[in-house]
């Protein structure tokens, strides 16, 4: 049962925020987070719950101590800028963005959030001639209206349309529709693509895909972005899916973990070459809150706390761990629920035999104490995104918190 204070808070959600969101949270117990820590969320009555969701973002955990005494300083000494003098902040986190990616990658161009740097993405090909957007079907890239028309998912299209013109949706992971979309002469597109589809339900292309993607580019001379937002950083038990495939887009995007969990911040990495018109006038594409002293000190600080304390490779091995005791847990249990586990690092998904199943299966998980997300695009896939600092006591709790949800599972719908 909610407490009061839970009651109240949907209240005011359906009052003033969405009716829909205030509902959905009753729906999960009408829970309100006060606080963060590390691996866990805590509730007004104090419960705690492993964050396994969060969309991504908390790969360094939630409030690392590094993050937030980095971004108390600058809050405390000089958080917003003139945008007329130049700002160290900036540049320092720009080097280091730079230093962590993929070779051949020197310019950044900071955003506020994803769909921001998908945007900036856009732009930049336009302003080289690459009007016509190749994008998958099942990719996410965001919800502004540029974003959106790369995104393959009717459901949040078609309220708005008319998108931007000239966009053509290709199956992802087939090189060969990419191909013939591009045609022989592919130099007036911008192909974007993800190294693995997160909303789409976790979704690992054939290996070889992105080389493949690269050179089709290449070929036609059409204009390579990767979208990184949710997969940069370490997710994928690598620094980037790029170097998976040892690809260099023209454009990389980043985001979600780039934040520490603790500002707002994304940014897209770009070669010298697709940043020459920016190079050249840097108020073409501007942004009031763009490179923010503060956001910047998270944004360094992060990467920091990601090299120092090894979580790329914490990612890697805490992802094979989770995804084999995962893949345990449907064999003992329900392998008539589930049809499939797959993942990359810590970006696992399960996917059911349908999207009441996976409903079921987030319940029982926060009934255990851990929070995991559904997939925007694949209402049948329950995505864990945890991060990269826990620890063995950790690890032991979400194995208990999944095996106990699936056996429940089990005995609630059996076998035909």
């Amino acid at each position: 049962m909610a407490s009061a204070e839970g009651s109240e808070t949907a209240r005011l959600y359906k009052q003033h925020l969405s009716r829909g969101r205030g509902k959905l949270g009753e729906m999960f117990g009408g829970q309100v987070e006060v606080s963060s820590a590390g691996s866990w969320v805590y509730t007004q009555d104090g419960r705690a719950y492993l964050n396994c969701g969060g969309y991504g973002v908390f790969l360094t955990g939630a409030c690392h101590p590094r993050i937030v005494a980095a971004v108390e300083g600058q809050l405390r000494t000089h958080p917003l800028a003139t945008r007329l003098l130049l700002e160290p902040r900036a540049a320092h986190a720009a080097a280091a963005l730079t230093r962590v990616a993929p070779a051949g990658l020197e310019r950044v161009h900071f955003t506020n959030s994803g769909a921001e740097a998908v945007e900036t993405a856009l732009k930049l090909a336009r302003s080289r001639g690459h009007r016509r957007i190749v994008s998958t079907v099942g990719g996410f890239h965001g919800k502004t209206l540029g974003a959106l028309s790369a995104t393959g998912k009717p459901l949040y299209r078609d309220p708005f349309v008319p998108l931007l013109p000239d966009i053509t949706h290709v199956p992802y992971g087939d090189a060969d529709a990419l191909r013939a979309a591009l045609g022989a002469d592919g130099d007036d597109a911008v192909v974007i693509v993800e190294p693995v589809q997160s909303e789409a339900g976790v979704l690992i292309p054939p290996e070889g895909y992105l080389k493949d993607v690269a050179a089709a580019c290449a070929a036609s001379g059409a204009f390579f972005v990767l979208d990184e937002v949710m997969t940069g950083l370490g997710r994928l038990g690598q620094w980037w899916g790029a170097d998976r495939e040892g690809v260099t887009p023209d454009v990389l995007l980043v985001g979600k973990a780039l934040s520490g969990g603790v500002v707002p911040v994304a940014a897209a990495v770009a070669t010298a070459e697709a940043f020459t018109a920016f190079d050249r006038d840097p108020f073409l594409h501007t942004s009031t809150f763009s490179a923010a002293p503060l956001a910047m000190a998270a944004a360094e600080a992060t990467i920091g706390v990601v090299e120092d304390e090894g979580l790329v490779e914490r990612a890697a091995f805490s992802g094979r761990r989770i995804l084999t005791g995962l893949r345990a847990a449907v064999t003992r249990h329900c392998p008539h629920l589930v049809r499939e586990v797959r993942g990359l690092g810590l970006l696992i998904g399960a996917e059911f035999t349908d999207a009441g199943l996976a409903g079921e299966f987030l319940l029982e998980l926060l009934d255990r104490d851990v929070i995991t997300n559904h997939s925007l695009n694949a209402h049948t896939v329950v995505r864990l995104t945890p991060p990269a600092v826990l620890d063995e006591r950790e690890l032991d709790h979400l194995d208990d918190a999944l095996d106990g949800a699936l056996r429940t599972l089990a005995q609630r719908f059996p076998p035909a």
